[in-house]
């Protein structure tokens, strides 16, 4: 369960992005801080009988820090407005494909797959999706994922206009060819934060997207 905790201090931090706020009730960050990591350890927990590898991590390992790189950003807030877990087989700054939960009062989710990868690994995923389109299909159409995500995001930010060279127009996997960024997507209500199912619902997202990144995971090497 996700204590209140952490979503009362991230809806005053939204309020209060600043540094003299910040440490006047860093306190209260320290005790969000602490409940988030149990909470992440419970997940990483309930994934490990699915994905054998998250098992084996600590929860300290997939938290990002609250603090923001602003040096190249027009927003100077200095603190972000969320708290969020990547669970990769190496931690949060692992190579490849992995899962992913973002808490946010109005707009947390779960998700996962692969962001932006390098030149070089988002070629060896396109080659592993045209090569072995059937398996490929067959895994985004199971029943499981799609009832959870409908399909991978196929925004137009996340794609090209058109099929990557090397690669026929008509190509039956054009659609996934074009992808820049390979992740599926699962909006978390307000509501269901507090929730004592907020675990279950997650794991079980995650559980539906595990073929996926396995797919990928496979493809990149």
């Amino acid at each position: 369960m996700l204590q209140s905790s952490i979503v009362k201090f991230l809806k005053d931090l939204a309020k209060n992005n600043n540094r003299p706020w910040f440490e006047e009730h860093r306190n209260q960050y320290e005790t969000a801080k602490a409940d988030f990591l149990l909470f992440i350890s419970s997940i990483i927990k309930e994934i490990g009988t699915f994905d054998k590898p998250i098992a084996e991590l600590e929860a300290k390992n997939c938290i990002f820090r609250i603090n923001r790189d602003v040096r190249f950003s027009k927003n100077k807030s200095p603190y972000k407005n969320n708290m969020a877990g990547y669970f990769n087989k190496a931690g949060k700054n692992g190579i490849g494909a992995g899962y992913y939960l973002h808490i946010q009062p109005g707009k947390s989710f779960a998700a996962g797959g692969i962001w932006v990868p390098e030149t070089a690994v988002l070629g060896k995923i396109r080659q592993e999706i045209d090569y072995n389109f059937a398996a490929f299909k067959k895994i985004i159409s199971h029943k499981n994922f799609k009832a959870v995500y409908g399909d991978l995001d196929k925004s137009a930010e996340l794609s090209l206009s058109r099929v990557p060279k090397g690669y026929e127009p008509d190509n039956p996997a054009g659609d996934y060819l074009k992808l820049k960024s390979f992740i599926a997507m699962l909006k978390v209500k307000d509501a269901e934060l507090g929730s004592k199912d907020l675990v279950k619902k997650t794991v079980a997202s995650f559980a539906a997207l595990q073929p996926v990144i396995e797919f990928i995971n496979e493809g990149m090497q």
